[in-house]
């Protein structure tokens, strides 16, 4: 999109924002718009599903309610922007600046203390943990699964005779019932959803889903 046509769609985009029979809501689902400056733009509840944003200037934003869905942010400077209640499922923020920012609701694990848990093994099998009150533990941005640094096995759903499981995605990664499984280098970082932790979800249901 044209410097020009970026502007169109942001006037359109405020006079539906004020009055919702007047101009259009912005629709920039999938556009290419690498490095643009959208500095203090109004984008609340505006349709980004997909946009290719790389490296932008997104300072100030309002992208309150804004749907961020596989939104590819990488390097985006959203310092002071404001996200309460955008959608960023499985959105890319990687390197993104958020200083200063207003986030979404996201922290769908407890804070502190310890909860019970569920994951899913390779086999289908799904374990339940306990996770411990010293544990870092987080939520992510971007998704439904969370990640803790300790965590115990408290058993398997449904019952087996197994009592030691591997990981999905790495086989000398093991859990085994009654253990408790610590990851020294756990990443606190909330704008990536797989990386160094124990992966988990809240309910079993997301759990068994899981693929």
């Amino acid at each position: 999109m044209t410097k020009e046509e970026i502007e169109e769609v942001l006037r359109a985009h405020a006079l539906w924002c004020s009055n919702k029979d007047n101009g259009g809501r912005a629709n920039l689902t999938g556009v290419y718009l690498r490095g643009a400056d959208l500095t203090g733009a109004d984008l609340t509840q505006a349709d980004l599903r997909g946009v290719y944003l790389r490296g932008a200037d997104l300072r100030g934003v309002d992208l309150r309610g804004a749907d961020l869905t596989q939104a590819d942010l990488r390097g985006v400077d959203l310092r002071g922007a404001d996200l309460t209640g955008a959608d960023l499922t499985q959105a890319d923020l990687r390197g993104t600046n958020l200083a200063d920012s207003k986030l979404p609701h996201f922290q769908l694990c407890p804070e502190v203390g310890q909860f019970r848990a569920y994951k899913k093994v390779q086999g289908g099998h799904i374990l339940e943990l306990l996770i411990s009150k010293r544990a870092l533990r987080t939520s992510s941005l971007v998704g439904r699964k969370c990640r803790a640094s300790r965590v115990k096995v408290m058993g398997v759903v449904g019952g087996s005779s197994k009592t030691r499981f591997s990981s999905i995605y790495n086989s000398d990664f093991t859990y085994e019932v009654g253990k408790w499984i610590e990851v020294p280098n756990f990443d606190p970082d909330i704008r990536v959803e797989c990386t160094r932790g124990i992966h988990f979800f809240m309910t079993m249901r997301e759990a068994e889903e899981y693929r």
